[in-house]
């Protein structure tokens, strides 16, 4: 059956809402007055007098009635937020009296079950990778889960007629650390990997009539550490140390089950995969010596890996020989998360090569490669962009930097388009994108650097 619902909140946000909505057009009404209103005649002769005329009689009237429908949308507005504040007073001063009946309704089940009878779960507390508490037994939605990787609690049971409480949705994966920097010389450290989203949680079950609860969605997977820098050769001798590799990408979440109820129940939506993680940045190069090269940027990370979804739950039983509704299929697979970009290159006299872009995840997108170094003489080369994951789109080359005096670096390749996935139906392949941009000839002397080649299609 179909119903309403209103919370002091939801009131709330409409009444900021609309405000914000007579602000934009009062804003537009006062930037359009002067031009409309101030027409000036396009010739001396009478017609053009009569036409500006006019124009400038329908503007003013335009911005009268606009006062008119300003004031009456304040009006509105101001009775929206005290109503929402009435309504957020109302349900403050009911919620205590009536707290103590609730706990002692929700007291058996919790000591027997460790669950309420009634009530939402729990959210997880953020940082902690807490599960969300599980709805109540007859009505309610379970808890999301915390942040790094808490699972979603199961939503609640429904006794009879109204729809059964979804899944909490899980929690995102935590980020990844940044790696250390490199010694003298030396190369950073690589960016950890980081937390897989959380799994959503199951829906709950439908005894009789309705529809049994969907399943929660699966969190985003963490993001992967920045690569450390290279470490510098300045003042060793030594060339600039390369960057290091960025941090895996934490792979999405799984989406909650779906329950598929009792006789007469529709069954759940199973929950939708969380995307991947996007991969850590490479690390920048580190500064080279004096007629050393700058080092290496660093590799971006992969993508964090989607997964597939869950299957949707079974049809109910058929009564009086009438056949069980089917399941409803999995939730969507997770898309996979962008790869980190490749670090920048060491700035030296001669510019150190950027990174090559990271490998996209499946159906993710490649990085861009770094820019090329810096240099006093030759500009670095840019890297190549990454190529995409299945899928997915390659990164674009990078763009090099202009020599001081001698040549410009050469454009680095775009990235490759990703392959079409190998599941089901082919994908379609990823763009080849456009090579970098080569960098400008030296302010004394020098060529400009040609442009990276074009990527191939997947």
């Amino acid at each position: 059956m179909s119903y309403v619902l209103v919370t002091p909140e939801m009131v709330a946000t409409a009444a900021a809402d609309a405000a914000a909505i007579g602000s934009t057009v009062s804003a537009a009404n006062a930037a359009a007055a002067i031009p409309t209103t101030a027409i000036a005649t396009a010739a001396a002769d009478d017609v053009s007098a009569a036409i500006a005329a006019l124009f400038n009689a329908h503007a003013e009237q335009y911005q009268a009635l606009s006062v008119r429908v300003a004031e009456f949308h304040e009006s509105f507005t101001r009775a929206l937020t005290a109503g929402s504040t009435a309504y957020a007073t109302a349900e403050a001063a009911n919620a205590g009296p009536l707290q103590p009946l609730l706990d002692l309704i929700n007291a058996p089940t919790q000591a027997l079950l460790a669950r309420p009878l009634i009530g939402d779960g729990t959210n997880g507390a953020p940082g902690t990778g807490q599960a969300g508490g599980n709805g109540g037994l007859l009505v309610g939605n379970g808890g999301a889960g915390g942040l790094l990787f808490g699972q979603g609690g199961a939503g609640g049971a429904n006794g009879l007629f109204e729809a059964a409480g979804s899944g909490g949705s899980g929690g995102a994966g935590g980020d990844g650390a940044p790696g250390d920097s490199g010694t003298a010389g030396g190369t950073g450290g690589t960016g950890s990997a980081r937390g897989a989203g959380g799994t959503g949680g199951v829906g709950g079950a439908n005894q009789f009539f309705g529809h049994a609860g969907d399943g929660g969605h699966g969190g985003t997977g963490g993001a992967g550490g920045t690569g450390g820098a290279g470490g510098s050769g300045v003042g060793s001798g030594l060339a600039g140390g390369t960057g290091g590799d960025g941090g895996v990408g934490g792979a999405a979440g799984r989406g909650g089950a779906a329950d598929a109820g009792g006789p007469l129940v529709t069954p759940g939506h199973a929950g939708n995969t969380g995307t991947g993680g996007t991969g850590g940045t490479g690390g920048t190069g580190g500064n080279g010596d004096l007629h050393t090269d700058g080092g290496n940027g660093g590799t971006g990370g992969s993508g964090g890996a989607g997964i597939a979804g869950v299957g949707g739950g079974n049809g109910g039983h058929g009564t009086d020989g009438s056949a069980g509704v089917a399941g409803h299929g999995g939730g969507a697979g997770g898309a996979g998360g962008d790869a980190g970009d490749g670090g920048k290159g060491g700035d030296a006299l001669d510019g150190g090569t950027a990174g090559t872009g990271g490998a996209g995840g499946n159906a993710g997108n490649g990085g861009g490669a770094g820019s090329g170094g810096k240099g006093t003489f030759d500009g670095g080369a840019g890297g190549a962009g990454g190529d995409g994951g299945k899928a997915g789109n390659g990164g674009a080359g990078g763009i090099d930097s202009n020599g001081q005096v001698a040549d410009g670096g050469n454009g680095g390749d775009g990235g490759n388009g990703g392959d079409g996935s190998p599941v089901g139906a082919g994908g379609t392949g990823g763009i080849g994108t456009a090579g970098g941009a080569g960098g400008g000839g030296g302010a004394v002397s020098g060529r400009p650097g040609q442009n990276g080649s074009e990527g191939q299609p997947g």
